[in-house]
């Protein structure tokens, strides 16, 4: 293995694990910080990290396509559906376990194929049904096992909540994803960042105190931010598929640095949910990676939603060897960008 593989793989890794922190670190700051005003502070910590990197690199940049007009509709949706999930998706962090949260953020990966079968009619693999049949399973145990039930149902319900706006604003990223990188993800931070801080304060909440403010930001940057810079570095040298797979360690290591950092108790039903989770998991990497060494003529789709542990993919057959990928925790989150990559082997 070169060198440029070597790093290339660090990239993707790095991706997974900044998106990791993401759900343990929003646990320890919801204790004062609260769940909208945090959506608020993760996306606009996004829009200024990136936006400064934007800066640094607008002569590699300039040569991308900008967004237009006709873009406007997918753009509006990708920033209300990024306004609404993680304000969710901070509900259920902080009504119930963040080592669950982590795990329930594979249920994307199931949003966004359905929704792509749907309205894009795109068509999935028998593998691939297999798997989100197994992360569906696993989600459900996740919400309805085990004591206090109903409290821990509700938090789970939210999560779930927030996946199923991140497959539908998968799908609306996946329209715009051909244009410029650092664009999308700027707009998305302060379009979602500014659209949760309204209604923040809309509903009364109170505003936090300035020292959680900036770790709540730094937080933003690096979690979304990051997760989306460092895999795209990682997609230019391995590709959509491989970096994909290397991604969807991100779950695991979410719900360890949650048992690592706040102790959470290990119950039966989340190690069930565990282990059919990963062996869904596991699937949609052996889906993704057989991918790449399809017949010549095959057209594979990958989607990522950065944002979380969130890896889908899809064949179909035509006459070119091309890989379109949406790599967007964007959040996930992420942001997308289409990447054509030109299969010579």
């Amino acid at each position: 293995m070169n060198r440029k593989n070597v790093y290339a793989i660090c990239y993707a890794l790095a991706a997974a694990l900044f998106y990791a922190v993401n759900v343990p670190c929003s646990k320890l700051l919801l204790t004062n910080i609260s769940p909208t005003f945090m959506a608020a502070f993760l996306y606009l910590g996004t829009g200024i990290g990136i936006g400064a990197m934007y800066l640094f690199h607008r002569k590699d940049e300039l040569l991308q396509k900008r967004l237009s007009k006709s873009d406007m509709p997918y753009t509006i949706g990708m920033v209300a559906l990024d306004v609404i999930a993680p304000i969710l998706l901070m509900l259920g962090i902080n009504i119930g376990t963040s080592a669950n949260a982590s795990l329930l953020g594979n249920f994307e990966i199931v949003a966004t194929t359905v929704i792509a079968l749907a309205i894009f009619k795109e068509k999935v693999s028998g593998k691939l049904w297999a798997a989100i049949s197994l992360i569906t399973l696993s989600s459900i145990i996740l919400s309805f096992g085990g004591s206090g039930s109903l409290r821990f149902s509700l938090g789970s319900l939210f999560v779930l909540g927030a996946t199923v706006c991140w497959g539908i604003e998968n799908n609306c990223t996946r329209r715009i994803s051909d244009k410029n990188t650092y664009q999308i993800v700027t707009i998305k931070g302060f379009g979602s960042g500014t659209g949760s801080l309204i209604i923040a304060f809309a509903a009364g909440e109170k505003f936090p105190e300035f020292r959680y403010v900036f770790p709540a930001l730094l937080l933003g940057f690096v979690a979304y931010g990051l997760s989306i810079f460092t895999y795209i570095r990682a997609q230019k040298t391995l590709g959509a598929a491989k970096t994909s797979a290397y991604y969807a360690a991100s779950p695991f290591i979410g719900a360890f640095l949650s048992f690592v950092l706040l102790r959470e108790p290990l119950t039966a039903a989340y190690l069930t949910a565990l282990v059919i989770m990963l062996a869904g998991t596991v699937l949609v990497v052996q889906d993704t990676l057989a991918c790449r060494h399809e017949h010549e003529h095959t057209h594979c789709f990958v989607h990522t939603h950065d944002g979380s542990t969130h890896t889908h993919e899809v064949s179909h057959v035509h006459k070119h060897n091309h890989y379109l990928s949406d790599d967007h925790h964007t959040h996930k989150h992420s942001t997308a960008k289409l990447n054509k990559i030109i299969d010579h082997s």
